[in-house]
């Protein structure tokens, strides 16, 4: 397995990709609601590589996709340190690290482009992305309740977040000089 950034190329299996884990009843879109196309996924994947705190990172067997993990920051002054989280996992590839290493490949970018603060949101009774959340450090802020109706009722939607703090010797830089002046 294979944690890289997404290309143009992979267009046609992360829109498939997309279409799969969109029908898992995880997602914000009701299973077939919205059904992704290469050529769409072609033209999200040109307009974030318009924005260079922005990332697709997908975990690839071969020529297959098996999870993706987007980040998508932005350049406004006030929240430029800032950047939202979409993530995807296959079916078959669930509880087997993909997760874990996808969130470990997007903070070593979100570190290079500055990026402090990483903010997702989840359906409350998703119980594993929680687990992989919580794992990864991510804390819940708040809740919007009853934001999402499916199955016959409204479920809430948690907000969370995690910042991302100076590495150790970062933090042991400064104090050098600090101590130095």
């Amino acid at each position: 397995m294979e944690i890289r950034k997404a290309s143009r190329k992979d267009a046609g299996n992360l829109a498939a990709l997309f279409n799969h884990v969109e029908d898992s009843g995880y997602m914000l879109f009701n299973p077939g609601e919205r059904k992704a196309t290469a050529k769409q996924m072609e033209k999200q994947l040109e307009q974030i590589e318009k924005n260079p705190p922005s990332i697709v990172l997908v975990s690839a067997s071969g020529n297959e996709l098996n999870g993706y993990l987007i980040l998508l920051g932005n350049q406004m002054g006030r929240t430029r340190h800032s950047a939202k989280i979409v993530i995807g996992i296959h079916e078959k590839g669930r509880g087997k690290g993909i997760g874990t290493k996808l969130f470990q490949k997007m903070e070593e970018h979100a570190r290079t482009n500055e990026i402090r603060r990483l903010e997702l949101s989840v359906i409350a009774n998703n119980a594993p992305a929680l687990s992989l959340y919580r794992k990864m450090g991510f804390e819940k802020e708040g809740i919007k309740r009853e934001s999402l109706f499916f199955d016959g009722k409204y479920h809430d939607e948690y907000f969370l977040s995690k910042l991302l703090l100076k590495t150790y010797c970062q933090i042991t830089e400064c104090l050098i000089i600090l101590i130095l002046l």
